[in-house]
């Protein structure tokens, strides 16, 4: 039994029970996978699959048990390289970020790049998703950490970490009725406009759908976006009203829109690092966080990852006294 036959047995599991798409995630062969497989499951002496022709059906209840125990192999085994670069100093590395569109371009960028020039042997691989993907994968075990966003609550999945505050703006073009005004819209008035956020806008439970139903009122979600950006294209074009983040916002957005504070009844948000729980943090991940939420310590991080504490994190700070100290 070798760490690369777990690592195969993980990837098949992972991917659906496709052997194409779990050789191609750990980067091997269709036949030279399928003969790892074979050759741990005669050692075993059980089969970890049941198949229908030549097809994989499903994990045998054997196989799950194997499945854990091969999981938890592989997360030592991570944790016991990452300890050894980091005793090393190796500056080497793969970061693996998984985030939302809104994080990965308006938040994001001067941080890695104050990473990269501190680690330049060190490649980072953005993994922009929607909201709720982003967990998915961190528990997958295809990131190192997630970047989300939240209006308050915890996120589940790993060790969450407040990293800052943000608020929502409204935007509009400065031909728009709005922007004749530079008060605080009421819910009232955005009621009466067709409006543009993010997809997660049309779910019930979302915080922007909610702060309209205590009203008794209901949003008119014209239309949907992962992307900041591309909610700000869709209102200059004059679909409707803009509800984003206070990030996604630049001065030379409002050379031709006009953004005001949003009703005070629509929730600040929270935004998140997430990390898996048990895992051993290489430097340049710490450097990252840092970079992003300076209020954070490193100590403070690597004990709770490695499950020894139970820190108390530091009150986020608002995106508009933060974004100063991250690098444009």
């Amino acid at each position: 039994m070798t760490l690369a036959q777990l690592r195969y047995l993980v990837a098949i599991a992972d991917s659906g029970l496709n052997i194409t798409v779990a050789a191609e995630r750990v980067h091997a062969t269709q036949p030279g996978l399928s003969k790892q497989l074979k050759q741990l499951e005669d050692e075993l002496g059980f089969l970890l699959f049941s198949r229908k022709g030549r097809s994989l059906d499903s994990i045998t209840p054997a196989g799950q048990q194997v499945l854990a125990h091969a999981r938890r192999l592989l997360a030592e085994a991570a944790n016991i390289r990452a300890y050894a670069a980091n005793v090393r100093g190796d500056a080497q590395g793969r970061l693996v970020i998984t985030t939302t569109h809104t994080q990965a371009r308006h938040v994001l960028p001067g941080a890695i790049a104050q990473v990269r020039q501190a680690y330049p042997q060190m490649s980072v691989h953005l993994q922009p998703s929607g909201e709720g993907e982003v967990l998915d994968l961190l528990a997958r075990g295809e990131a190192d950490v997630a970047v989300i966003s939240t209006s308050g609550e915890t996120p589940a999945g790993g060790i969450a970490v407040p990293l800052f505050r943000w608020k929502r703006v409204v935007l509009v073009p400065r031909e728009h009725a709005l922007a004749s005004s530079s008060g605080v819209p009421s819910l009232d008035a955005l009621s009466a406009f067709p409006l543009v956020s993010y997809e997660s806008s049309v779910r019930a439970d979302s915080s922007l759908r909610r702060a309209f139903a205590q009203r008794g009122l209901e949003p008119r979600i014209s239309m949907t976006a992962r992307d900041a950006d591309l909610i700000k294209t869709y209102v200059r074009a004059g679909l409707g009203v803009g509800l984003l983040a206070e990030m996604a916002v630049g001065d030379t957005d409002l050379e031709t829109l006009h953004a005001l504070p949003a009703p005070a009844e629509v929730p600040e948000c929270v935004a998140w690092a997430v990390l898996p729980r048990e895992r051993v943090l290489r430097d340049y991940t710490l450097s990252l966080l840092t970079a992003v939420a300076p209020q954070l310590d490193r100590t403070d991080l690597r004990r709770a990852v490695a499950g020894t504490d139970d820190p108390k994190w530091p009150t986020p700070p608002a995106w508009a006294a933060l974004r100063g100290s991250i690098a444009a």
